[in-house]
């Protein structure tokens, strides 16, 4: 899989790059990350990439040439058509099963936004899959393109040294992960439960199933109710293949551009 990362901050995103499973990964040539200044792809003498909103209002507007020859330029340096992820507080909840689909595709391109976002034509030409962490506003887009490779490309085979970290973790099954200890067996008065220590595989399972069940009811009861709906939609299937429909994907309206194309630009 290839990343890029197209954002007006690369220094805030490299260091987290070389880092632990990503770095590894990385090294072990599983993934390649890579980092482009938007500032690079402006006609502008000064490299200006913002202007003031028509109509009126607080804040600068991210230009429509800067971003539209960055996505031009970026995609063209490798062959594989890049799947477009723009980062705005406007997108779809990004969550696990999202995580899970986007570590299928063979390369991603992620939109870093800041200042007061992006000139609406942009995401029109682009034609980008919107994604927010939650309903909440950040400075810029750098975190949370962090958070959305971070979550993907721990999912890509061979990035982790045990396949089955990522199926018994929180959200894998729609399930908050049961509580884990370590040594030492005592520490403050607390004491690690004893069917841990039984070797009984059968009896630790079923004990981390109930102790999953109990956490995801207490603080995330909205997961269990999500697993009823899909066990539903499982249920029913689809007449003629007796599979499970593959929800619609949400695009918005406006012109699609053919990923990896090359993308007209006339500005007046």
């Amino acid at each position: 899989m290839r990343v890029d990362v197209l954002t007006l901050f690369p220094e805030a995103v490299q260091p987290y790059l070389t880092a632990s499973i990503l770095g590894r990964a990385q090294a072990a040539g599983v993934v390649s990350l890579h980092t482009h200044q938007l500032r690079e792809y402006s006609q502008d003498p000064h490299h200006k990439v913002d202007d003031r909103p028509f109509g009126g209002g607080p804040g600068m507007i991210l230009m429509c040439q800067p971003m539209i020859d960055a996505v031009q330029a970026v995609e063209a340096l490798d062959t594989r058509p890049a799947l477009r992820i723009l980062l705005s507080p406007q997108g779809y909840v990004f969550n696990q099963e999202m995580a899970r689909r986007l570590s299928t595709a063979p390369r991603l391109l992620l939109i870093c936004g800041h200042y007061e976002g992006f000139d609406e034509r942009i995401i029109d030409l682009l034609h980008p899959e919107e994604i927010s962490l939650g309903d909440f506003v950040m400075t810029g887009g750098e975190p949370a393109a962090l958070a959305v490779l971070d979550a993907v490309v721990r999912l890509v085979p061979g990035v982790l040294g045990n396949e089955a970290a990522a199926v018994d973790e929180s959200f894998a099954n729609k399930r908050l992960e049961y509580p884990q200890y370590t040594r030492p067996r005592e520490f403050g008065g607390l004491s690690v439960p004893d069917v841990l220590l039984s070797g009984n595989h059968a009896q630790i399972e079923a004990w981390r199933r109930a102790e999953s069940e109990e956490r995801t009811r207490r603080r995330r009861p909205d997961l269990m109710a999500d697993s009823v709906a899909d066990s539903v939609s499982w249920g029913r299937g689809d007449g003629a293949t007796g599979q499970r429909p593959r929800p619609a994907r949400m695009e918005r309206p406006g012109p699609a551009v053919c990923r990896n194309q090359p993308l007209a630009f006339s500005g007046k």
